[in-house]
């Protein structure tokens, strides 16, 4: 049996904490990151792809993972994007008919390190006491001084850009070339379900590079524009800041999402803040302040805006709070149309609850009184 031979492994904190566990399958060595934790019970392979979650170790708070194995429609990237896997209980063996294989294999094809038989219930309060911080994931549990050495050399997460290593190379396209609008998106780590979500409401995409220009972004002569989630801190995206700057000076319809949520903060001399330990789950209540309504959502962000800043700001409505911390989760610009949120509308954990919002951003795009002609 795989659980009786597979090897001793360990997780070293920055400051200095040690967890035991094992790693999952033959893989051995290193893994570097920032160490955070997910407490969705389901759609872990999504989790696994989500740009957003580039350079960071995930803690998985379900008890069992891979249970349901792998299927290759349910990705949201190109590959595997979280630095490390951290698991209690893994399941090698899937239950599943829409299965495509194990996500051991899957894990394996994508050179993924994970350990299990992991205390992570321990870890996880601990991360909520302590916040979340780097750490190393590792089979090689005799080098641990060297490994201390080299978990101190890598950077912190604040004021770490990150976007452009997950950012397209290329533009390209996405949906039906002859739908009714047409949306630029400037990728700095966007989810393929945003990208369906749009398609399906008669939206042709062009997906930018995360350092396209805003005439690069105009020359497609689109009817709105998009700014996606993405992973790391927003302060260094001085091109999209810029971008959003000059998309919002000539009143264009603009839609944000998580990190681009907070570019448009940015943008609007709004600062961001690295939290404790972050948002990251399917199961965030959320109150839209302009209904009254609660909304279920999935979030994933370790960045938030300031809210005393947004509340200050004359041109920023408060739209969205989160109800577990009162932090800043959607505005709207008061006499542009601007508006963007600090959660997933695209990963339906309500399941509905936020889709309107790609709605909304159609309507704007319908409504809009500076639309150009084609």
């Amino acid at each position: 049996m795989k659980y009786q031979t597979r090897k001793k492994a360990l997780i070293l904190l920055a400051d200095g904490t040690i967890f035991h566990g094992k790693v999952v399958s033959g893989m051995e060595g290193s893994a570097f990151g920032e160490v955070c934790f997910n407490t969705g019970m389901t759609g872990y392979q999504e989790i696994f792809t989500d740009p957003s979650y580039f350079g960071q170790l995930m803690v998985a708070t379900n008890a069992h993972i891979g249970n349901y194995g792998a299927n290759t429609e349910e990705v949201e990237s190109n590959s595997v994007k979280i630095a490390g896997l951290i698991c209690r209980n893994f399941s090698y063996h899937q239950s599943r008919s829409a299965a495509s294989g194990s996500l051991e294999n899957f894990l394996n094809d994508n050179n993924l390190l994970a350990i299990s038989d992991v205390d992570t219930r321990a870890l996880v309060n601990y991360i909520r006491d302590n916040g979340a911080m780097n750490a190393v994931i590792t089979t090689e549990i005799e080098n641990l001084e060297a490994l201390k050495i080299q978990l101190a050399s890598v950077p912190g997460m604040k004021g770490l850009e990150l976007a452009s290593k997950v950012s397209t190379k290329e533009p390209y396209f996405y949906g039906n070339e002859n739908a009714t609008y047409k949306v630029s998106a400037l990728d700095i780590g966007i989810k393929k379900n945003i990208l369906r979500n749009l398609a399906e409401r008669d939206c042709y995409v062009k997906v930018f590079p995360f350092d396209a220009s805003f005439d690069e972004m105009e020359a497609f002569n689109p009817d709105g524009y998009f700014l996606s989630n993405g992973p790391g801190d927003p302060e260094p995206l001085s091109n999209a800041i810029q971008t959003a700057k000059q998309i919002i000076e000539k009143g264009l319809p603009l839609f944000g999402i998580c990190l681009g949520h907070q570019v448009i903060a940015l943008a609007n001399k709004i600062s961001t803040y690295k939290m404790h330990n972050g948002h990251r789950g399917i199961n965030h209540p959320v109150k839209n302040l302009l209904t009254g309504k609660g909304e279920i959502t999935s979030q994933n962000h370790g960045f938030a805006i300031n809210r005393e800043e947004t509340e200050a700001n004359p041109d920023i409505e408060i739209t969205h709070l989160h109800l577990n911390d009162h932090t800043v989760a959607g505005i709207r610009m008061k006499n542009k149309p601007v508006f963007s949120v600090q959660y997933h509308p695209e990963a339906s954990p309500g399941p509905h609850d936020a889709s309107y919002l790609f709605d909304q951003f159609v309507d704007l795009i319908k409504t809009s009184t500076v639309k150009e002609v084609h």
